[in-house]
Parts: structure tokens; sequence; C-alpha cells
């Protein structure tokens, strides 16, 4: 029986650019769908959802940032690898394009021989990270790395779930707790005094480039002090992130 195609949607208002990514690719043996912006392509996921996206940042009527954002909180796409494409080279392009969980960024214009190895490179990752992860969701607990998994898509797949437990993020000398009930996040806090809490710790536990989470099962008592849906929360989170970056730059 012969194997199913890994489906690749990139998403470019360049026509050509699009058409020789697809034809690189599919000479790779991908399954290829294209978009023209972002609409286009989340019109696209409304009826399939691909092994990877190759999505460009500049783009009219949708860019690569909100596209992605969008992505990453809809739970049928929010694990799905991301490669950025961009005439942008500066880092703190780089750093939002990983912030809002991408798995890979690429300049313009593309080596096309360093685009196949990318693209096999970032699928091999991901089906080792989903298949960890969903091994793991058979027991009581979740751990993992950051920077290989990501703490949106890692909210979103366990309010998709319908997790009920304690995820504790660390990272250096820092630690913080989100206690979740049936998929959403209640608290957010850090472990040391004088830091935020609620969306604020969401919103700065977003920045971090890397760390460990560990998810532990388990009855959450007390009131619901974010009073938001999971989705919610982190499209408003990555929006500010989006906000800072832009006042920044």
């Amino acid at each position: 029986m012969t194997a199913q195609r890994q489906v690749v949607l990139v998403v470019d208002d360049d026509p050509d650019l699009r058409t020789l990514v697809s034809t690189i690719l599919e000479s790779q043996g991908y399954s290829m769908l294209e978009a023209v912006d972002g609409l286009d392509a989340l019109a696209i996921l409304e009826g399939t959802t691909p092994d990877l996206v190759i999505t460009d940042v500049d783009m009219p009527n949708m860019d690569g940032w909100t596209f992605v954002r969008t992505l990453r909180a809809r739970p049928a796409t929010a694990l799905t690898p991301v490669i950025f494409l961009s005439v942008h080279d500066k880092s703190a392009d780089r750093i939002m394009g990983y912030r809002l969980g991408a798995d890979d960024y690429m300049p313009k214009p593309l080596q096309f021989d360093e685009l196949k190895i990318r693209v096999r490179n970032v699928l091999r990752r991901a089906r080792s990270s989903s298949d960890g992860l969903h091994a793991q969701g058979k027991t009581a607990g979740i751990h993992g790395s950051l920077a290989e998994l990501g703490l949106c898509p890692l909210l979103l797949t366990l309010a998709m779930e319908r997790k009920t437990g304690t995820v504790r993020l660390a990272r250096g000398g820092q630690a913080a707790r989100l206690a979740m009930r049936d998929g959403r996040v209640v608290r957010a806090r850090f472990e040391s005094e004088g830091m935020p809490s609620g969306v604020s710790c969401v919103h700065a536990l977003l920045r971090w480039p890397d760390g460990e989470f560990h998810f532990a099962s388990g009855s959450v008592e007390g009131p619901d002090e974010v009073q938001m849906s999971t989705d919610h929360l982190v499209m408003e989170a990555t929006r500010m992130l989006d906000e800072t970056g832009k006042r920044r730059g």
C-alpha cells in the first residue's frame, strides 16, 4: 500500500514563487495547496488540515503574522508546523515569528536545496513532538520543552482535550503556574512575588523562547480569575505581543 502523501500549504501573493515552491516540493513527494494571502488560506483550512504551512509575511488583505495568530488559536490547526518566508531578515522579525509559534524562518530569496532540507526537518520534528505528546497524554502528566512545542500550541491542545490540572513552566530562575479547568486557564501566576498575574502573566510567558513545562492532572479549586476562553486568551496575548513588537520596530 502506498503511503499517503503529506500535504503542504504555501501562502504567498507572488504567483511565480508559489508555483516554484510547489513544483520543487511536489518533486519531493509532497501534495501541494496554494493560497494568495492569509484570508485565502483560512478559507482553504475550513476544508482540510495540512501537515505543514509555508507562509510569506508581507501580503495584502491578511499578512502572515495575523494569519499564523489565527492558525494557532484554532484547535484544529494549533499544532500545524509553520515556516515563515520573508524579505525581512532582522532578528526582531525572526523573534516575532518564533513567538507566534513558527517552527522555522527563511529569508528571501530562497535557497531551494535548503528549503527541501528545512521542510523535511520541520515535518520530522513535528511528527516526533506530536507522537510524544499524545503518548504522554494517555497518562496523568505531560512534560517537555517549550522550544520544541511552544506555549500557544500546548495551551490549545490542553483546551481541545478539556484537561483539568496545573501547568508549571520554568526557565532559568523563573517559574510560573497555570491552573486549568476543563481546558480553560482560570489562574496564571509567577511563583515569585511582584510578578504579573492573569492575562499579563500569560503575556509574559509567551515571550519565553525556551524553557520546560510539566502538566499534572488534578482537581482545580477556587475562582476563575481569567474569565475568558483559552482561544481568546491566546489571541489577546499574541495580539499584544504583536503590537509591542511593532512599536519597538
